[in-house]
């Protein structure tokens, strides 16, 4: 699968390179403008300057000298036409090599120059020259020099990449720093709405994401996203209605049916009276996931007293099948909770174990949650998790609706609750509900 792309990059990297290349561009044209970069030619390499200061020292009698430095030996070397003279703040000055008369105008009053850059108008520009301002141990000097050309264009490289390289590093920092900060601000509202997208389930029916503080470019996806959920909600409800309309519809001829197999004194027609129980079951479990989509009315229960009334009303059909029940309270408290909901889901649990567990159900009472348990086969461990799917069997001519457990976890789901099936101590199954606490 091809890794998403990030907008760091598009964001940050590329913005980046971009400046850099026309931070470049830009200072070049500027200093080529600021050098006139029209006029064309060569000038003096003003970087000698420090290396003619380092040369210069006083004699004993306080006046300038020219000190014959290795340094300012490979100067001469390499620019036979080398000149320059130098002169200290109290107008005393020395020169080396042939000054030419253009300059000697210029001795005696170079210290009332700082910077100049000067050069003739055509070849082989011996009148070129530069003024700098040098500190030195004996004092400061201005020096007027001719030494070896440089290129415009170098020049104009050298100045651009002086200047740009600290800007662009400056803008490095900035970017890596304010644009993430100012990416995150942007996408405030795209998290906000992943998170309310994670809340989004089944039970949460109706509920659309906010559009508020999102991109301009990424609402179209936020409002195709609530649109689908508005297409999916209406999907559901009609589903929801289709299925209530025909549970509801098949409890007239279900009643009809059995009434005249109870009355009926034909064997093979009482033989059909399981068969329509399991069916009555089955409808009437449906209604009981229909009625689950409808606001429950939560409140304080206790949950020893729930327990011990379904209990009650179940122990007569135990007993008529031949097995035995207890309820044992453990520790009393109180739950939250839909009483009707949570007498479903108790009954349900019994019958299951009256049903496909042993001779002996336990119902068992722990504070805010409750087990059921029996001494039947139990359930493997494989098969503790889809037994809660609607219509799952553990064995394909098992009797049962399959709906009786998926109603459990649906009620308990809602109750904000968790159901667990284990293996009981006498080796049957043993389901535990755990519910709120008041």
């Amino acid at each position: 699968m091809k890794k998403p792309r990030s907008l760091k990059r598009a964001l940050v990297v590329y913005p980046l390179v971009f400046h850099f290349a026309t931070l470049i561009v830009a200072f070049a044209v500027l200093v080529s403008v600021a050098l006139r970069i029209d006029s064309g030619g060569p000038y003096t390499d003003e970087q000698i300057t420090s290396a003619i200061a380092r040369a210069i020292e006083r004699d004993q009698t306080g006046r300038l000298v020219v000190m014959m430095t290795p340094e300012l030996e490979q100067m001469r070397t390499e620019t036979p036409t080398l000149w320059f003279v130098a002169e200290d703040s109290h107008g005393q000055s020395v020169s080396l090599g042939e000054i030419p008369p253009f300059y000697q105008s210029f001795v005696g009053r170079l210290s009332d120059l700082s910077y100049a850059h000067m050069r003739d108008s055509t070849p082989p520009y011996e009148l070129a020259a530069v003024v700098r301002r040098e500190q030195t141990d004996i004092g400061e000097l201005t020096i007027l020099e001719h030494g070896a050309l440089s290129e415009l264009s170098f020049i104009v490289l050298m100045a651009t990449n002086t200047i740009a390289i600290p800007i662009f590093l400056m803008l490095v920092l900035t970017s890596l720093i304010v644009t993430p900060w100012i990416v995150k601000r942007s996408l405030s509202g795209v998290v906000r709405v992943a998170r309310e997208t994670e809340g989004i389930d089944i039970d949460s029916r109706g509920r659309r994401l906010n559009i508020q503080d999102v991109p301009r470019e990424i609402l179209p996806l936020i409002r195709a996203v609530n649109q689908a959920l508005a297409r999916l909600d209406d999907g559901y409800e009609r589903q929801r209605r289709f299925i209530a309309s025909a549970s509801h519809e098949l409890r007239t001829p279900i009643a009809i049916l059995q009434s005249k197999i109870e009355s009926s004194t034909h064997q093979p027609v009482q033989e059909l009276g399981q068969d329509v129980y399991r069916l009555a079951t089955l409808t009437e479990q449906l209604l009981d996931l229909e009625r689950l989509q409808d606001d429950t009315h939560f409140k304080k229960l206790d949950l020893s007293s729930l327990v011990r009334n379904v209990v009650g009303e179940l122990a007569p059909l135990v007993i008529s099948k031949g097995g035995t029940i207890e309820v044992q309270v453990v520790r009393s408290g109180d739950c939250y909770g839909d009483r009707g909901a949570l007498e479903r889901v108790i009954m349900n649990l019994v019958q299951n174990a009256v049903d496909h567990g042993g001779r002996s159900v336990t119902v068992r009472v722990d504070g805010p949650n409750f087990e059921v348990e029996d001494d039947g086969p139990g359930i493997p461990p494989d098969e503790r998790e889809s037994v809660f799917e609607p219509f799952h069997r553990l064995r394909p001519r098992q009797t049962g609706s399959g709906l009786g457990l998926n109603l459990v976890k649906e009620i308990i789901s809602r109750h904000r609750g968790r159901v667990q099936i284990r293996e009981g101590s006498r080796g049957g199954a043993l389901i535990r509900v755990q519910l709120s606490g008041v």
